[in-house]
């Protein structure tokens, strides 16, 4: 189980003191219950690895290796211990738990090769929550020791190595198989580099009481689809077309059918009652072909009618829409609607020229388009994703959705991140049906937020279930199956 609640390492520290202060939990208590979780994991997960090693560094994180390790010994495996500081230098309830495997009679080895050799599991408690620059000298050298062991590992709160708040590998970090965080679940494993780091997330709240929660306010929340699909409400009856929305792609300048043809299928698959494309005309034929439950009008010199507008329920505009006179006009006649709209692709690149802000739309860049909006390079971006979201959603207005790994979705309130997906997003044309649910999510009668946070959830996990076969060679229409299995959660199988 997995909280939807995400802090950084600074609210997950107030946790921390707010249990030992004022609710009278001794920290020893809290490390102990630390130390017994990863106890618990390791005999779960490896219930046949019997030699361990367990790195310590020097704060509560080794603290909390100390006792696993005494754990460990208790019960019989065979343990080495690896400290990469004077235990001299520890202190309050990490030299407590030091002292107390000390008085088993074991000695520490050294971050040498050898340390590794013989070994069945790593515990990984070098470094916690704390760190504020990269990883260097000794340090550096024990973390490649072991992430070249081939070792599984198991990670203590969080990678050592791994920014609590930013999800980036500050120099270099740990690859853990699994990772066990405590108290509070923090915002940095679950964006950027995490997914490379993390392995299988678990999450031991310690026993602190609910009580202390209500005290620590957080903004920041993992997307979780078995809470946002219980607004997919089972449609009534005595319904027709009209009463799940029109859908308004507009894009596809010459050359690029393609992306609005997957935007609008997959608008169609995620509930949309009526979905009609404006395009070039010659990207007509084609399309209707391809799918003739669309509708497709061509639209020359930019033009489109007020009609046309006026009858729409959402819009999504970007989508292969290019950046010349053409995209520019469709872009002015879609600002002045006040129609709910999905700003993407080329649109954002318009957008970041006109610097329109609003308040009815949703913007989806990807950390490339990001980048050209804030006037930033994308490699800051991604080292620095909550406060590009943040940043963004302020400049911009409405609702903010930052794509890749850990896509986040910001509003003026609050950001919420995507755990789902997998690399075989990372193809051309995903970011177009992404927008096309979102749009249909819109036409639907959902607010701004919730369509996009449903729909980023719906768009990666229906990745994940079409990845079962395989993530190289999945392409973007691969996912129109899943998305209709996802947004009918309450459909049931029939019975025999």
């Amino acid at each position: 189980y997995l909280p939807t609640d995400l802090y950084t390492a600074a609210l997950t520290r107030q946790l921390d003191q707010l249990a030992i202060h004022d609710f009278n939990i001794p920290g020893y208590d809290l490390m102990s219950r630390a130390g017994e979780a990863i106890f618990r994991l390791l005999q779960d997960q490896y219930s046949l690895s019997k030699r361990i090693l367990v790195c310590c560094g020097a704060g509560n994180n080794a603290g909390d290796g100390y006792v696993v390790a005494r754990l460990a010994q208790q019960a019989g495996f065979r343990v080495r211990v690896i400290s990469m500081v004077d235990t001299t230098e520890l202190k309050g309830d990490a030299r407590t738990a030091y002292e107390h495997w000390k008085s088993l009679g074991r000695q520490l080895s050294k971050c040498e090769p050898e340390s590794f050799e013989g070994v069945d599991v790593i515990i990984d408690a070098l470094l916690g929550t704390g760190l504020q620059r990269p990883v260097e000298g000794r340090w550096q050298a024990c973390i490649e020791l072991i992430n070249g062991s081939a070792r599984p590992v198991i990670a203590v709160d969080i990678p050592s190595g791994l920014n609590a708040d930013t999800g980036s590998v500050m120099g270099i970090a740990v690859k853990a198989a699994m990772t066990l965080s405590f108290i509070g679940l923090k915002r940095g494993l679950f964006t950027h580099q995490a997914a490379d780091y993390c392995g299988e997330l678990f999450f031991d709240g310690l026993g602190v009481p609910r009580a202390v929660y209500n005290r620590v306010a957080t903004n920041a929340y993992r997307l979780d689809y078995e809470n946002l699909s219980q607004q997919l409400k089972p449609r009534r009856a005595n319904t027709h077309k009209g009463s799940y929305g029109h859908v308004l792609v507009i894009g596809g300048d010459y050359g690029m059918a393609g992306a609005v043809r997957l935007a609008a299928e997959a608008a169609l698959r995620a509930g949309a009652g009526l979905v009609t494309v404006v395009t070039r005309a010659e990207h007509v034929a084609a399309i209707v072909t391809g799918r003739p439950e669309l509708m497709v009008i061509a639209s020359e010199h930019g033009a489109i009618s007020s009609q046309l507008l006026e009858h729409a329920s959402s819009i999504l505009i970007g989508p292969g829409l290019g950046t010349d006179k053409w995209g520019q006009a469709l872009l002015s006649r879609v600002l002045e609607s006040r129609c709910p709209k999905v700003l993407d692709a080329d649109a954002l690149n318009l957008l970041g020229q006109q610097e329109a802000p609003g308040q009815d739309w949703i913007l989806t860049p990807h950390p490339g388009e990001a980048a050209r909006l804030l006037g930033e390079t994308t490699p800051v971006i991604q080292q620095s994703r909550f406060t590009a979201a943040e940043m963004l959603q302020a400049l911009y207005g409405g609702v903010l959705v930052l794509k890749g790994a850990g896509t986040l979705v910001q509003t003026s309130h609050r950001v919420s991140v995507c755990p789902y997906g997998n690399p075989g997003l990372a193809t051309a044309g995903r970011g177009d049906v992404l927008g096309g649910i979102i749009a249909a999510l819109l036409a639907q009668g959902f607010d701004l937020a919730t369509a996009a946070e449903l729909g980023v959830v719906v768009h990666a996990r229906a990745g994940d279930l079409a990845a079962s076969h395989g993530e190289r060679g999945l392409i973007a229409s691969d996912l129109f199956d899943s998305i209709r299995h996802l947004i009918n959660p309450d459909t049931r199988p029939l019975a025999q």
